[in-house]
């Protein structure tokens, strides 16, 4: 065979190579995957659910924050922890003490993972914006970040409740510096008297997480669609030591891969 047509053809086998590579899985749909469908974890402090329960949902997830200790996140993604919110930031001053440690054991544990910020009412916005933007690496394959709003009764510095309009202006002014600097649209976390207090239906181009331990969401927020669902903050988790919030995702395993892909950076 001539030199110039072996060249030729190892360069046409080496592209068909290439092509076959890119149709199987790549390694963030490898991430994506739920190991253990439908799980049913413990609960410290179990409630008696009527209606559909938070185990016929696929795929559940967690969040944490210093509070949860050392976290095994290889045991958790093998009991079926299909996801994880990992606390970052609080107002405009505050790193949570375990944020780096979670962000890069999470990762290497496969555990798809994303950060949030914890909304503080006497900071303005886009300081609280800029000191997450600080503090959270932007990485490829990171979830979107979350902005938890919620009041704070047990805050020893801030007592303030703004207006419901001055609390949505200043969501808007945190949600598009973040989403400027990410090239993501972040998911607000959110509970039920936050949420019908300052008529955060008015947001309808986010994703929404919502709190809600003794009832479906879809009862107790009536109407409003949603994608994540905190149902305990008792739960208890393979490598977890004491209570730890549970989520699910509201879609199937494939709805969770495709939600993910897109969504991801």
């Amino acid at each position: 065979m001539p030199r110039i047509v072996a060249v030729r053809l190892a360069a046409l086998l080496f592209a068909v190579a290439i092509s076959l590579g890119a149709c199987t899985s790549s390694p963030l749909e490898s991430v994506l995957d739920v190991s253990v469908s439908n799980p049913r974890f413990g609960d410290s402090d179990p409630h008696e659910w009527e209606g559909r329960a938070p185990w016929q949902h696929a795929v559940h997830g967690i969040d944490v924050a210093k509070y949860q200790g050392s976290i095994d996140w290889r045991e958790a993604r093998r009991s079926g922890v299909s996801f994880a919110w990992i606390k970052a930031t609080e107002g405009g001053d505050r790193v949570d003490d375990r944020f780096a440690e979670n962000w890069r054991a999470a990762k290497a544990a496969g555990m798809p993972r994303g950060a949030y910020h914890f909304y503080y009412f006497c900071t303005p916005a886009f300081v609280q914006a800029r000191w997450f933007i600080k503090n959270v690496p932007k990485e490829p394959g990171a979830l979107p970040p979350v902005l938890d709003m919620e009041w704070n009764h047990l805050s020893p510095s801030c007592k303030f409740r703004p207006e419901p309009q001055a609390v949505r202006a200043e969501m808007t002014t945190y949600l598009k510096a973040v989403e400027r600097h990410y090239g993501q649209k972040p998911v607000i976390y959110t509970t039920v008297d936050f949420f019908r207090e300052n008529s955060l239906w008015l947001f309808k181009e986010h994703d929404f997480w919502l709190r809600s331990v003794a009832g479906h969401p879809d009862t107790v927020y009536p109407g409003h669609r949603w994608t994540f669902w905190q149902y305990t903050g008792t739960g208890r988790v393979p490598g977890i030591s004491g209570d730890v919030d549970i989520n699910a995702f509201k879609g199937t395993a494939q709805e969770w891969r495709k939600w993910a892909t897109q969504n991801t950076r």
